[in-house]
């Protein structure tokens, strides 16, 4: 059927004064447009009208405009006179809203009619939402290649300068509007680089590294072939780097690792030299105790919380759980939480990186825990660590990574976690002092470390192996009468073991003979004894002998009593059960 018979195409103007032939040509051509297209003549009667303007406008010739579009007519009428203008227009069509242009059609400088295009929003809408994500990728591609450390060229298939990264204008001195449209043929010729490696990627269509000598300066230059779906050489990506930058930035790190080795060597020396020096005497049952639950969480990696008075010996605990353990060759780091400024925990801990404050060394510096990598980190007195530092050390029980301090990027490291404090950790979080969820981290193995009078059985043996490790230390030979040991037996050592120690030491160095005697003693130790010595019984002559011996047990349990003020840890001092001691209590009318 001849489209010169359907009425849709029907004119009578002189723009359908074209043969037969062509005419069917040029419509069937437009009605294959998949935008509206509109003619009309001067008067606003629709003369031409392609499939798609008939679908969403019911425009067919002989329609005047304002029944197929109400009111365009009006906004082009009293236009068509000048014959110069051109409108953008919305309009609403079945469904859908359309944007379109309208254009005039001049004929010896009169206006005839006007030309309409109409394309369907949705369609824009969903071209500028297109465009907007690959502007979005641009911006993304063009701030990583910007940001970039390493100096990037990008060339395309034909050697051509595209683009260089602010690196790269660094690097080479030069500005990237002076190189970029050139072509690195051209840049060879005038002795910018001797050799160029984007030319050896376009001819071996691969990935090329060379070094290039630039300005005194080696670099290591490689390049990187980019091809498109249909294996074309589109582009070539270069990487320059300034061996001088390399050389300098691996000797910065051995530089940092070999610190590192020394204060692990140093650790460890000081360490087996502390060892050495120290034995563990346990010969009461609580003791015992102890020490059985350290070695046995000596074979696993689980967090322990070493709890104790001062000076009974958290330290030496820490020592034997990690000697036990499979971590032995590697260092124990030590930490007295209390001992380091609050405003330098944090960096002590965690390390910190390169101008991360005023004072920091120019190349960072390593914390404790990246020293302490592959063995175990001791933190005593726990309970004296800032809530911010709190923080970061769950961090890490939570997921064994750490950042430094003025970092961006967090490290695994392998630490085992041993704490102690002789605080209650209880008390203070119900005060908001220290995190519920560290101290339940923390506490996944507790040991609680006796004090010296809560193992009485062991005060001679320590007091001996002392008396002998500070007179072989000093190059004297000391031994002490029954009097002196019954005083330092009978003395409560509130300073526990390390006060035990500091006794012996000053004993050994300011006896003037060979025996320790009662008047040796320091004060307050002989002093005591004199006026509460369990030996001093009164007894009058004629008293049978058990009313001497009821006076002896009523005279020790009172002191007991007055010692402990608690039957449990007074029976266990005498030997005893606590139903023994609240039987005699009662039998003497001291309960």
């Amino acid at each position: 059927m001849s489209l010169n018979n359907d009425p849709a195409f029907m004119v009578s103007s002189p723009l359908n004064s074209k043969p037969p032939f062509l005419e069917d040509f040029y419509q069937a051509l437009i009605n294959a447009m998949d935008v509206a297209l509109l003619v009309v003549n001067a008067s606003g009667m629709t003369i031409l009208a392609n499939r798609t303007a008939r679908r969403s406008f019911s425009a067919y010739p002989g329609i005047h405009l304002n029944d197929a579009i109400p009111d365009l007519w009006s906004k082009i009428a009293h236009k068509l006179k000048s014959g110069t203008f051109t409108i953008e227009v919305s309009v609403r069509g079945g469904e859908a809203n359309y944007v379109g242009r309208v254009s005039p059609i001049v004929l010896d400088r009169g206006g005839i009619g006007a030309v309409c295009f109409f394309v369907e929003n949705s369609g824009l809408e969903s071209m500028a939402m297109q465009m907007r994500i690959f502007q979005e990728l641009i911006r993304e591609s063009d701030t990583i290649i910007n940001s970039s450390s390493v100096a990037l060229w990008i060339c395309d298939g034909e050697g051509n300068v595209l683009r260089m990264n602010p690196a790269s204008e660094r690097l080479n001195q030069i500005e990237a509007v002076d190189y970029v449209g050139r072509n690195m043929l051209d840049l060879v010729k005038e002795g910018f680089v001797d050799k160029s490696v984007t030319l050896e990627v376009i001819k071996t269509l691969r990935g090329v590294s060379m070094l290039q000598q630039r300005q005194g300066r080696t670099l290591v230059v490689t390049g990187t072939p980019v091809f498109d779906a249909e294996g074309k050489l589109i582009r070539v990506v270069v990487s320059e780097r300034d061996v001088n930058e390399i050389d300098n930035l691996q000797r910065e790190l051995q530089e940092q690792e070999a610190m590192k080795d020394q204060y692990r060597n140093h650790v460890l020396e000081m360490q087996q030299m502390e060892l050495e020096s120290r034995r563990v005497i346990a010969k009461s049952p609580c003791m015992l105790k102890a020490l059985r639950q350290a070695f046995k969480v000596s074979a696993v990696d689980s967090s322990v919380l070493i709890l104790g008075e001062s000076g009974v010996g958290k330290g030496l605990f820490a020592d034997l759980i990690h000697k036990h353990s499979r971590r032995a060759e590697h260092p124990l780091i030590k930490i007295n939480c209390g001992a380091i400024p609050e405003s330098l925990i944090e960096s002590e801990l965690f390390g910190y990186e390169k101008g991360a404050f005023t004072g920091a060394q120019a190349g960072g510096k390593p914390g404790y825990f990246e020293l302490a990598d592959g063995g175990t980190l001791f933190l005593d007195e726990i309970a004296e660590l800032p809530l911010s530092s709190q923080v970061k050390l769950l961090r890490f029980l939570e997921d064994g990574r750490i950042t430094r301090l003025g970092g961006t990027k967090s490290r695994n490291v392998d630490v085992r976690i041993l704490a102690a404090t002789h605080r209650n950790l209880e008390e203070m979080v119900e005060q908001g002092k220290f995190r519920l969820d560290l101290y339940y981290r923390l506490k996944v193995v507790p040991i609680h470390v006796p004090s010296v009078r809560e193992r009485r059985d062991c005060i001679l043996p320590l007091i001996q192996h002392y008396i002998d490790y500070f007179g072989e230390k000093n190059g004297l030979k000391r031994r002490l009468t029954r009097a002196a040991s019954d005083a330092l037996l009978a003395y409560p050592y509130p300073g526990n073991v390390r006060e035990l120690m500091n006794v012996c030491e000053r004993l050994v160095v300011m006896s003037e003979s060979e025996l320790i005697a009662l008047q040796d003693l320091p004060s307050d130790i002989a002093g005591r004894t004199e006026e509460k010595g369990l030996a001093a019984v009164d007894w009058t002559e004629g008293m049978a002998l058990q009313q001497i011996l009821d006076n002896v047990e009523k005279q020790v349990l009172t002191e007991a009593m007055e010692r402990f003020d608690n039957q449990y840890r007074a029976a266990e001092f005498l030997g005893l059960s606590q139903p023994t001691i609240n039987r005699r209590l009662k039998k003497y009318g001291l309960s």
